[in-house]
């Protein structure tokens, strides 16, 4: 199994590289470049869901994760 690191950024998106497979809560495959690093939505604001579309940069949101 190849390594995954997941990075949390300090005020948007978890950035996740590796070689992984990206479902949807039915089970259905979700596309992603092969080779290259996606970034999925914490703030629960993008259009584009599971992925970031950058609006965490105009919402009201804590991105803390606390302790």
């Amino acid at each position: 199994m190849a390594d995954v690191t997941i990075t949390v950024s300090a005020n948007g998106s978890l950035k996740v590289e590796g070689d992984i497979d990206l479902v949807d809560a039915e089970g259905n495959a979700l596309p992603t470049r092969e080779g290259k690093p996606i970034y999925l939505c914490r703030c629960g604001q993008s259009e584009n869901k599971p992925f970031c579309d950058g609006r965490h940069k105009l919402a009201d949101w804590d991105p803390t994760l606390g302790s």
